[in-house]
């Protein structure tokens, strides 16, 4: 859980594009104030009726955020909300599979393993070999996932396996109130399979700490858990075996990758039959929501900032820069957001910023919108009238 001021926030995102320089003409986009999510945003305590009117006041943009972050626990559901905020904006979800149709004054965006996002819009004066104004970010952030075989018990407890994933201050996930959330591969009544969401709410999980009068050194020597035997969440008490031959059926089964008891829990939130499962890719979340803090309620406590924060405001900067048809009139560049995943952890992945998606992007764009044949040469000079 990390906090940042909201006065941060206060500056418009689609100011990032007006600042943009160009090569043909002067910037001059009449960028509206569109009425945005009348929720109140969440305050970490709603007794005062003061503190509310106070918060109410505020921006939308902060509450924006904060219902931005509680719904992207994971970066499957980041990409999602952004995903679900774009078609809302009127921009069109295309298919790298397919051929694409791009005109000038268009808006539209393609998802890649459901955790990376490319959006771009398009100017009205736009010509091959004109520059790109790109805003990137990162959806993933530092937690724990569920290893591939996660199910584990000792002394009568039910736990799970995790992994550490990217740079994360571990000691902070002890004494926490967490769940489960990520992709979930369901196999269809017609034998396909599909990429469901899954987000348990409710806590699931903790990672407790020792007692002091168990642990006497600790605040002398440190905190120091060993990742891999003390980092393990409690999911539940072990269920007693009601005869003694289940038992000895179950000692000479093959031992389940996952619980069976978490699998019914997927099961139930998914709505589909525990057999139907056929993989899951789960990260443990924190539970706590995304909330306003302080006593003039001027900070956001959130967890998943880094980089959550970042990817808000680029997803904002575009769809409030081009949200009518006049927003893109004068506009001679392509305007872009790409929302990568797996920064965390150095980024070489298909749907990570070390895969050349951008500028795969870039060149069918330029490809897309040529009249003509686009040489290399046309790619080359967007290239190089992009750089600010």
């Amino acid at each position: 859980m990390a906090t940042i001021s909201r006065a941060q926030l206060l500056h418009h995102p689609s100011a990032y594009f007006s600042r943009l320089p160009h090569s043909h003409s002067s910037f001059s986009i009449n960028f509206r104030r569109r009425k945005f999510s009348v929720t109140p945003p969440l305050l970490c305590s709603s007794s005062s009726s003061s503190s509310s009117s106070s918060a109410s006041t505020n921006p939308s943009i902060v509450g924006d955020l904060l219902n931005y972050l509680n719904e992207s626990w994971t970066q499957f559901h980041a990409t999602a909300e952004a995903k679900r905020q774009l078609i809302a904006a009127g921009f069109h979800l295309l298919n790298e599979n397919d051929e694409w149709d791009l005109r000038p004054g268009g808006r539209y965006f393609f998802t890649r393993n459901m955790s990376c996002l490319v959006a771009f819009a398009v100017g009205e004066k736009y010509i091959v070999g004109n520059g790109f104004h790109v805003i990137a970010a990162h959806t993933d952030s530092p937690c724990l996932k569920l290893k591939p075989k996660s199910a584990s018990s000792k002394s009568n407890y039910l736990m799970l396996n995790v992994q550490t994933y990217g740079g994360g201050l571990w000691h902070t996930w002890f004494d926490r109130d967490l769940s489960v959330a990520g992709r979930v591969i369901v196999r269809a009544s017609d034998g396909s399979f599909l990429h469901k969401l899954v987000k348990v709410k409710r806590p699931l999980l903790r990672v407790p700490t020792l007692a002091i009068h168990l642990n006497r050194t600790v605040n002398t020597d440190g905190f120091k858990p060993n990742l891999e035997t003390q980092l393990v969440p409690l999911l539940a008490t072990k269920p007693e075996e009601a005869f003694p031959e289940s038992k000895e059926k179950s000692s000479s089964s093959p031992k389940a990758a996952h619980h069976p008891l978490l699998m019914q829990i997927l099961s139930d939130e998914l709505g589909c039959d525990v057999d139907d499962i056929v993989n899951i890719e789960l990260n443990i979340c924190d539970t706590q929501p995304s909330c306003l803090g302080g006593a003039n309620n001027e900070f956001i406590f959130s967890g998943r900032l880094d980089n959550l924060a970042s990817s808000y405001c680029a997803l904002r900067a575009l769809v409030d820069s081009c949200g009518s048809p006049a927003d893109l009139s004068s506009e001679h560049a392509i305007r872009m957001i790409a929302l990568f995943d797996n920064e965390e952890v150095g980024s070489d992945s298909y749907q990570g910023a070390g895969a050349p998606t951008m500028f795969q992007a870039m060149r069918r764009i330029a490809g897309s919108l040529a009249n003509s044949y686009a040489g290399e040469s046309a790619f080359d000079r967007a290239i190089r009238q992009s750089f600010l």
